[in-house]
């Protein structure tokens, strides 16, 4: 028994050893105090854009697509009411789950390691539930079914985001962080375009929207290098009361530049959902192309987004740990990404949109190629890497449920014509604040 406990010891000591020796060399893994061989470097790249292009290509399916269609097969409601209402409870329930699953992740102990128990249970209930919520007309169960698979999502990706903390070298995060961004991003226009194939035939779409969800966190945690076990870590002894304390997030006064980078982060996702949420919907009603030329020009601006998603995150992520700058990036990528919202507004046609796809892609791939680089490098406090990450992607669901809500309210008080400048305005604003941030270079 003694020699088990001087073993979990050891291993502890070893643990703490090289968190502080990857603090101070920028090549060395907080996981293991070594720096990571080509082949480590190619397993987590690979599985990091896997994830990516799984997962959102499983959900880009769906909510680009296949969810506004089926909006309008539910009698008795306006589509265009009923999407930002839908989005706003899903939101929520990502908020929720971001944290929880972060912090429960943080104070796991499964001799699986922290994350990877949470990432396959998330795998499960993402992909079945999404598949259900296109099995019902029913705007109630539709809610309920959509809410439980942002919670099996954010299970995945709460844990997920943590291993570039965890287990990641600061000297490759942003090539890291590229390949995640880059699987989203490119998964994104992916999902739209398999939408649109399905665009007459919605349920085998989301069966097939399920089954790529659910493929996203098992293939990823297959192809990263096993995690290690937790089991050595102190176990928590604090009461409930302890545990709920736990979801505070870091005290303003001590992590500014924490608060800025989740304001930055926020106004750039309800820009993007803006657009993102409503592109069928721009395409059909302001546009005003038929079901079957907007699915061509979906498809066509899926491509174009796609390619600009493959050029802008292969080249973000290495050249930010090249000249070692996380905000400027970021900021050119916002910039882009104003002006792309800019092209449908002046433009009113398939063009426009496919000016969107190529400036606005570019934009949104190389901020999500080095943001989560950002993020990582503002924590205050790397032991509770999950939960305060958890803390900052809430930004993202947050944009996520206000950007359909401001979307769907100013397309149906006050037109299109209100709601480009308002998406163009808070992608600018956002920049400010990644500019304002002061640890980051």
């Amino acid at each position: 028994m003694s020699e088990a406990i001087a073993s979990k010891e050891e291993r502890l000591a070893a643990y703490y050893a090289n968190i502080a020796a990857a603090e101070k060399d920028p090549s060395l893994s907080p996981a293991t105090g070594k720096p990571f061989d080509k082949v480590t470097i190619a397993r987590f790249g690979a599985g990091f854009i896997v994830f990516g292009v799984l997962w959102m290509s499983g959900l880009g399916i769906v909510s680009a697509v296949l969810l506004p269609m089926h909006y309008k097969t539910i009698e008795g409601v306006n589509p265009d009411a009923l999407i930002g209402i839908v989005n706003a409870f899903t939101a929520v329930a990502s908020l929720i789950a971001n944290l929880m699953f972060g912090n429960f992740s943080d104070r796991s102990r499964s001799k699986h390691g922290r994350r990877t128990p949470w990432i396959l249970f998330g795998a499960v209930l993402g992909g079945v539930t999404l598949f259900l919520t296109g099995t019902t007309h029913n705007a109630v169960l539709l809610t309920i079914f959509y809410c439980a698979c942002m919670f099996g999502l954010n299970c995945m990706i709460a844990p997920m985001v943590a291993i570039l903390s965890d287990r990641v070298p600061s000297g490759i995060r942003g090539t890291m962080s590229a390949f995640y961004g880059a699987g989203a991003t490119i998964g994104s226009p992916i999902g739209t375009m398999l939408g649109a194939l399905f665009i007459k035939n919605l349920i085998p779409g989301f069966a097939v929207a399920g089954v790529l969800m659910f493929l996203g966190g098992v293939v990823s945690v297959l192809i990263i290098p096993k995690e290690e076990s937790a089991d050595f870590l102190p176990k928590d002894e604090g009461s409930f009361k302890d545990v709920l304390a736990s979801f505070r997030p870091p005290a303003f006064h001590g992590a500014h530049d924490f608060y800025k980078a989740f304001v930055g982060r926020f106004c750039m996702l309800v820009s993007y959902q803006m657009i993102a949420v409503y592109q069928l919907y721009i395409i059909q009603n302001y546009i005003g192309q038929s079901v079957e030329d907007s699915a061509v020009t979906v498809s066509v601006v899926s491509m174009i987004m796609m390619i600009m998603s493959l050029v802008g995150s292969f080249i973000a992520g290495p050249v930010s740990d090249i000249i070692g700058r996380r905000k400027i990036p970021v900021i050119v990528a916002s910039v882009l990404f104003a002006i792309g919202i800019a092209m449908p507004w002046i433009f009113p046609s398939s063009m426009g949109m496919y000016l969107f796809a190529g400036i606005a892609g570019l934009g949104y791939a190389v901020y999500s190629a080095v943001d989560q680089a950002l993020l990582v490098d503002v924590l205050p406090n790397k032991e509770e890497a999950g939960k305060d990450l958890g803390i900052l992607n809430m930004a993202t669901t947050l944009g996520q449920m206000c950007g359909p809500i401001v979307m769907s309210a100013l397309v149906v008080n006050l037109g299109y014509n209100f709601a480009f400048p308002t998406s163009i305005a808070l992608a600018i604003i956002g920049c400010f604040f990644i500019m304002a941030i002061k640890k980051v270079k």
